[in-house]
């Protein structure tokens, strides 16, 4: 998994890379600190897992193309959310990401591709503002990807972490901007859930549910919604066939919903941060550095 906490394919392809050619990364873990030496060969591994927000240097380094001559099997979560200068800040154009996704279907295919729409998110700009939310290019995107073949979108709703309430406190402290995050009833939830999935369905698409097991459970008995595995060792075997690990991950948000199969990932918070900067991220965004150092 490359990776769940950090965008390694936006800037960090050179060391991946370069790890790939060394046979090996050293893997931190967060909590413990502890570091174990991960082998990497294609007879070790059976798939590598990106995520990212902005595959810009992972299609200029042709990192695909060089990673499935080595012999190894890849699959892309691509997160692609409605352009927003305030929560997403150091994105390109949302024009580009698709230019990106079109590229990526054109290199690998729509079915080694997940669209992800994530996190959805509910927000205010002063306390006495209207409700804001961040659907505004939904239906623009849905075009593109039904156009691309691509057939599902996974999303989740924003989780108000305390790291998040900390960086936002100093945003609003420093005046860098103003935003205060709102958590929906489960029954407007629920309402989001059921429109996006018509609005998914007329397209063509089905909607999965990322760590939303409340929601999930509540959606009636007529729903076509599922609980999404972001890392899914049976679709990688159908994709690619060989004996990808297919034991579910309990070590992930399991209790939440996470149906993930096992995998190794191998970013960092500490020593990989994320230069997006989303206010909603739970990883470690080069923006909280900033501000504690400012």
């Amino acid at each position: 998994s490359a990776s769940r906490r950090t965008d390694i394919p936006a800037f960090y392809m050179d060391w991946f890379m370069e790890h790939i050619k060394l046979g090996f990364f050293n893997v931190k873990n967060p909590f413990t600190k502890t570091i174990k030496k991960i082998d990497v060969s294609n007879d070790s591994i059976h798939s590598i897992v990106f995520w990212s927000k902005n595959y810009d240097a992972f299609i200029k380094a042709k990192a695909g193309e060089k990673l499935i001559q080595l012999g190894f099997n890849i699959f892309l979560n691509f997160t692609i959310n409605s352009e927003s200068h305030l929560l997403e800040p150091n994105l390109p154009l949302l024009k580009k990401r698709l230019e990106q996704l079109n590229r990526l279907v054109c290199l690998f295919g729509p079915e080694k591709i997940s669209w992800r729409f994530d996190p959805i998110c509910f927000y205010k700009t002063s306390p006495d503002s209207p409700i804001k939310n961040n659907f505004s290019d939904f239906p623009d995107i849905v075009q593109k990807i039904t156009e691309l073949g691509i057939k599902k979108c996974v999303t989740s709703f924003f989780d108000n972490y305390k790291k998040i309430q900390t960086r936002l406190k100093w945003i609003n402290k420093k005046k860098l901007s103003s935003i205060f995050f709102i958590d929906p009833s489960l029954d407007k939830k629920i309402k989001v859930i059921h429109r996006m999935e018509t609005h998914l369905a007329n397209a063509g698409l089905t909607l999965n549910l990322c760590c939303e097991k409340e929601v999930f459970s509540n959606l009636g008995p007529h729903t076509r919604v599922l609980e999404n595995s972001c890392i899914n060792g049976h679709l990688l075997k159908t994709l690619f066939g060989g004996n990808p690990e297919i034991k579910k991950d309990y070590g992930q948000r399991s209790k939440l919903g996470c149906q993930c199969t096992k995998s190794i990932d191998i970013g960092s918070y500490a020593d990989h941060p994320c230069f997006h900067n989303c206010l909603f991220c739970y990883a470690n965004p080069h923006i909280d550095t900033t501000l504690k150092n400012s």
